[in-house]
């Protein structure tokens, strides 16, 4: 169960999240499968609605997901390989040394970084890998920045502290291991209007300004938006920057 420093900021957006956010590259997922020492377990925490338990479901032979937000798994989905619990990231129910990968996808900002490397020294196999990665900074095409840069204006103050180490890109953590350099891997989506706005709606910021307002952010500047867009059902192209880092136990 949760512990007591767990900040739940998804469980009341948790349909929205599990609907809303772009899917990770195949390619990610079939690098940590080449550099995991094996393909018989991997351990994902901060799951949330699955997304990349799916992935890694298809590479290893069972996916133990975890996140501390029931709510959140309630809308997981995965294959029959992939079990899910409900759990803290910094206290696993996995047993010492018994996975080859440790994943956490925009997530790791939430945790206890020591207590959770220490849970990850402790589950992972010798030469086991921790990747963990993020990403921020949504690049619209130049007609929309304006009008969904206001929308950013309006939330940025809502955002929790931990957000800011997502715009740093993860810089100064103290990471254990030995480091894995990773390729370059590129975040991108091709969406119609609709799926933009449910992932602006999926925002911790977008709820935190909505209980504190009384308005909601999206549907303040949905008009504006949708007037640069033009068509509503014409797709564009969505990138984000994916920052990736991996660490190898000895």
């Amino acid at each position: 169960m949760p512990g007591p420093g767990f900040k739940d900021h998804f469980s009341a957006v948790a349909a929205a999240y599990a609907g809303a956010r772009p899917g990770y590259p195949d390619a990610l997922f079939d690098w940590i499968a080449a550099v995991a020492p094996s393909r018989r377990l991997a351990w994902e925490a901060g799951c949330g609605s699955g997304q990349a338990t799916r992935s890694l479901a298809a590479r290893f032979e069972r996916v133990h997901a975890t996140d501390a937000s029931a709510e959140q798994l309630a809308h997981a989905r995965g294959p029959a390989n992939a079990r899910f619990a409900v759990e803290p990231a910094e206290r696993c129910s996995l047993g010492a040394a018994s996975a080859d990968v440790a994943c956490v996808g925009q997530a790791l900002h939430w945790f206890d970084l020591p207590r959770y490397f220490d849970e990850c020294a402790r589950v992972l196999r010798p030469g086991g890998v921790l990747v963990a990665w993020t990403y921020d900074g949504l690049a619209v095409p130049p007609e929309l920045r304006e009008a969904v840069g206001a929308f950013s204006d309006a939330i940025r103050p809502y955002w929790p502290q931990e957000r800011a180490l997502v715009g740093a890109a993860y810089a100064g953590f103290d990471w254990p291991f030995v480091p894995v350099d990773p390729p370059a891997f590129t975040l991108e989506a091709d969406w119609p209007l609709a799926r933009m706005l449910a992932y602006f709606a999926s925002y911790s910021a977008t709820r935190r300004h909505r209980e504190a307002t009384g308005v909601d952010p999206v549907a303040a500047h949905a008009d504006a938006i949708a007037r640069a867009w033009g068509d509503p059902a014409s797709t564009r192209r969505l990138r984000w920057p994916l920052y990736v880092f991996a660490r190898r136990k000895p």
